[in-house]
């Protein structure tokens, strides 16, 4: 039986997972249950059924940080259990890998060495800069527009990139990305009522009430600690108080692309301007972003039907044509990639 080929796009918080055989698109939270620091206690969707729900001797991790792998060890456990359990694999498969482009060649080829060392005995391990593939899947001509923006809102990070004739112009990883979001109003909640909540409970907030529209009086109940009494309690957390937590990592993102786009060689930058901006991302799908970013940067803002996806659709359109394969993607094992020189 011939050998498989997979696409992984590695997020903080989720895996999606292309695969070709199947011709399916498949999702697994990123995250691993350990008990007592010491065993892994569930992996994937049901590790993450228990982050901020488990006993004490129990820890959620994201083997994911900032983009980047922060435990290899974790990571590489992680994938080739679902891998395995979930469509088992056979040694020999191929590996199409997207990966930010601003980050270091350590910790790019961290993403290669993840796969290609593992149990999975990977026949060949390929590289695509994320850009690219969010721009493909998103539905843009990659190989011939003359100039592309892609604004990438994930869990964990924001990529943005500019792209002309099949190649990347310039490209900024920004730490900023829903994580950020959900704990700037866990904070504020806390330093302004004096009330304790989770991270999931800030993500519920910043989903229900968006960041852009007309309303101003609604609020919603929440559980949590009242720091005061010490005891568990519900409060009703006002829209207000979720929008001027989330204000500052939002203004930080507008400057990026400001000054992104005021980077742009002229030529690519008009291109961009005629089009306008491509919203990637699992917070694409947040109600008022794209609405906010128009009226903040004055460009259209384009988005997807599953934004999230765009990046592992991109993957399934490089691994099903082999023009994209050749001029896309890459191993850095060959003798011209810079890692090597």
């Amino acid at each position: 039986m011939a050998g498989n080929v997979y696409g992984l796009d590695l997020g903080t918080y989720e895996i999606k997972i292309f695969d070709k055989k199947k011709d399916t698109i498949w999702r697994a939270k990123d995250a691993i249950a350990m008990k007592n620091k010491r065993y892994i206690f569930a992996v994937g969707d049901e590790a993450y059924e228990m982050y901020e729900k488990a006993p004490a001797d129990i820890q959620v991790i994201f083997p994911m940080k900032n983009g980047v792998i922060a435990h290899f060890d974790d990571m590489q456990y992680l994938l080739g259990s679902l891998l395995e359990a979930e469509r088992r694999f056979l040694r020999g498969d191929q590996y199409v890998i997207a990966v930010p482009t601003d980050v270091t060649e350590v910790e790019k080829k961290a993403f290669y060495d993840l796969v290609l060392h593992s149990e999975a005995k990977a026949k060949s391990v390929r590289i695509v800069e994320r850009g690219l593939a969010d721009a493909l899947g998103f539905g843009m001509d990659v190989l011939s527009d003359k100039g592309i923006f892609v604004a990438n809102f994930g869990g964990g990070t924001t990529e943005l990139s500019v792209l002309a004739s099949g190649g990347m112009v310039l490209n900024r990883l920004l730490k900023i990305g829903g994580e950020d979001f959900d704990r700037a109003i866990t904070a504020l909640v806390r330093h302004n009522r004096e009330f304790l909540i989770g991270n999931l409970t800030g993500e519920r907030l910043r989903r229900e009430f968006g960041v852009f529209d007309q309303s101003t009086g609604s609020a919603i109940r929440v559980s949590g600690r009242d720091l005061v009494t010490g005891v568990p309690s519900q409060m009703e957390i006002p829209i207000s108080l979720v929008r001027a937590a989330m204000k500052e990592p939002l203004e930080d993102c507008v400057r990026a692309i400001r000054t992104m786009i005021d980077r742009t060689p002229p030529t690519v930058r008009r291109a961009i301007e005629e089009k306008g901006i491509c919203l990637t991302g699992g917070l694409a799908n947040l109600r008022g972003l794209s609405t906010y970013l128009r009226e903040s940067i004055g460009l259209p803002v384009m988005t997807v039907d599953e934004p999230e996806l765009c990046a592992v659709k991109g993957l399934q359109k490089i691994i099903s044509d082999r023009n994209y394969y050749r001029r896309l993607s890459y191993s850095m094992l060959d003798e011209d990639y810079r890692w090597l020189r």
